[in-house]
């Protein structure tokens, strides 16, 4: 079975499911809740507070545990039984360390043997074959190649967790020379609205109540306070973009195709700036996930045809 993951800096996201990138460990079983994982003599639970930002998302266990997480949901979801069962992954970097850290991420998954944990009290037994990582970015948009594959050139702008991922396409095809990746994304405009909520409020909010703000959602909080969350987060859009044009992006010669989670947010204040003159939005946060799931199967038709390629990446 092949699984998908998008590891974010924000929210985990397999094509199926979504969940915030935070997790507690503990030496018991918690209670009050049953989606718990037991592994290695651990327990684990998804929480609500979010890693810290890791470039290197090998550094530690911790996006291994989350990786898990994903993998028990899309089996679940599948009906798997619990017996051995063989997962290829198919999983992405930033186009910016794609290169330098593509063999280290794959290593990080291969070589475990049988891994045996607990999901929801139910066991399960996997083993890790295929390990395939591709370009962010990139895969958000190969659902829709077909509208860019003539497409002279074209700027793929991920605004994510923590980062804003730019690839440059060339008729479809990504130019890896031209990747570049900006600590800007809606980790960093959150926590620069919360610092100005509560120095202009004197009022606590979470990354929750700025998004249904942005959203549209019901919330109490009163005027001032929404007023300085949009104000705020249109100087954030407008910080990308002139970051952009120093990097030599301009958006005003260029399409531009906006995917991640943070440019549903952003949508906007992206599309009433002078700064873009035509850019097309990617409504779904799991867009990677959905294209890492098919750039997955188109190379393990590949590999599978080929001698020689177990365990490849």
């Amino acid at each position: 079975m092949l699984i998908a993951i998008d590891h974010g800096n924000y929210a985990v996201k397999t094509p199926s499911f979504s969940f915030v990138s935070g997790l507690s460990e503990h030496t018991v079983k918690p209670p009050l809740t049953d989606e718990i994982i037991e592994y290695a003599g651990r327990y684990w639970t998804l929480s609500g507070k979010r890693l810290n930002y890791m470039r290197d998302k090998t550094r530690d266990e911790r996006y291994f545990i989350l990786s898990l997480f994903a993998i028990a949901k899309e089996l679940e979801a599948h009906g798997s039984g619990t017996g051995i069962q063989k997962i290829d992954l198919s999983i992405g970097l930033p186009p910016e360390h794609y290169g330098a850290l593509k063999e280290k991420f794959a290593d990080y998954f291969k070589n475990r043997d049988l891994i045996k944990f607990v999901y929801k009290d139910k066991p399960y037994n996997i083993i890790i074959d295929h390990v395939m990582v591709f370009p962010q970015a990139f895969a958000a948009v190969v659902p829709n190649s077909s509208k860019i594959v003539n497409t002279l050139r074209v700027f793929v702008i991920d605004i994510g967790g923590y980062t804003t991922d730019v690839l440059l396409l060339k008729n479809g095809k990504p130019d890896l020379q031209f990747c570049r990746s900006l600590e800007t994304g809606i980790i960093t405009m959150n926590n620069e609205i919360m610092r100005k909520v509560s120095a202009l409020h004197d009022m606590l909010i979470e990354d929750e109540h700025i998004s249904a703000v942005l959203t549209g959602a019901d919330t109490i909080l009163p005027d001032d306070v929404k007023q300085t969350i949009c104000g705020a987060t249109k100087l954030h859009a407008n910080n990308i973009l002139n970051q952009l044009r120093e990097l030599q992006v301009d958006l005003r010669s260029n399409p531009a195709i906006f995917i991640g989670g943070g440019s549903i947010l952003l949508r906007p204040f992206l599309e009433q700036s002078p700064l873009v003159a035509k850019a097309d939005f990617v409504d779904n946060p799991n867009a990677n996930a959905l294209g890492y799931e098919m750039l997955g199967n188109q190379k393990l038709h590949i590999l599978t045809q080929a001698p020689g390629s177990e365990g490849l990446a």
